[in-house]
């Protein structure tokens, strides 16, 4: 009987544009609008340097004067300032023995690229948390942070009043606050006191639950203390984070390679990403990276990061509480 090999059902040019897009179709994290992919950062990604500078005016600043019959006014003056990324480059293989098994379904290609960028997904996903917990390790980011966690008996607990004092860290931009993600506890804690309304839309096979009229992601990455029942939600707005897909000429996607060597032969697949990942309006700072590309470590160090945009813009709000 032939045997299918990987090298069979995969073109690595077409595989890894596919498993891209497939990654994205399965974020709901990219589905609710919270990350954005722009063409603009697809590009920014694949260009030169792992540092990707993006200077911006600030805000005009100052009171209107009142008009007179004489004199001059007195002009203002814009401010600049920069924010800046921090290219990703994560790579992984695979041996063929675990994914053959897969390649007796009517649509091998499927198979493999489902499973790649499932695997994709929640590493994106992963590496998204350890960033949030870095920008808010930052002093810079303090104004965005509302801790009920200390608080005593009902006060530090997770309601639909704290929630929403949760979101007023934005003052009148809150209405820009679209998403929440949050551990699985805390969700099936608010869904018993019926906070969580489940809605079947469209484009979805599985209702999608919404808190507040936010749409929530569960993770259970997501900071969660089974013991003291302590938990972590982030607030976000659309287009919070910014995601660029990159390439270059001389890191290859994907590959297929096999060691004729091994007494039943082995095949591999190999899988390469670089990317952007960014929260916008909070910089990269470079303070504290080892290698090449920050590592999930240094990611999380607050000493990386520092917020250039007014709280407002930002559009993400971290909020600790407590569940009974």
């Amino acid at each position: 009987m032939p045997i299918t090999r990987i090298a069979d059902v995969i073109q690595p040019e077409v595989f890894n544009p596919y498993v891209i897009q497939r990654t994205m179709e399965l974020s709901a994290l990219i589905q609710s609008g919270i990350v954005q992919n722009l063409t603009e950062f697809d590009n920014l990604a694949s260009g030169p340097n792992t540092l990707v500078n993006m200077p911006f005016w600030n805000d005009l600043t100052g009171d209107s004067e009142v008009m007179k019959d004489d004199g001059a006014l007195t002009p203002g003056k814009i401010g600049s300032d920069k924010d800046v990324a921090r290219k990703h480059g994560r790579a992984r293989a695979w041996g063929a023995n675990g994914l053959s098994a897969l390649l007796s379904g009517d649509d091998p290609m499927r198979a493999i690229g489902d499973l790649v960028a499932s695997y994709w997904q929640r590493e994106m996903q992963k590496i998204l948390l350890v960033t949030l917990d870095g920008i808010f390790k930052s002093a810079s980011m303090a104004d965005l942070v509302h801790d009920i966690s200390g608080l005593e008996g009902d006060e530090a607990l997770i309601t639909g009043e704290s929630f929403i004092d949760a979101a007023q860290k934005l003052g009148d931009a809150k209405e820009l606050l679209t998403g929440v993600m949050m551990h699985s506890a805390v969700e099936a804690y608010l869904a018993k006191r019926q906070l969580i309304e489940y809605v079947q839309e469209a484009d979805q096979s599985d209702r999608v639950p919404y808190f507040l009229n936010k749409r929530v992601i569960v993770d259970d990455s997501t900071p969660y203390d089974t013991g003291t029942k302590t938990g972590t939600a982030y607030l976000f707005g659309a287009g919070a984070i910014a995601l660029g897909n990159g390439s270059h000429p001389r890191i290859i996607p994907t590959e297929i390679d096999r060691d004729s060597l091994a007494s039943s032969g082995e095949d591999y697949l190999i899988n390469r990403r670089i990317f952007i990942l960014h929260p916008r309006g909070v910089k990269w700072t470079e303070a504290n990276v080892a290698d090449a590309f920050p590592t999930n470590a240094e990611i999380a160090n607050g000493a990386n990061w520092e917020r250039v945009y007014e709280p407002k813009a930002i559009r993400i709000v971290k909020f600790k509480f407590k569940i009974a």
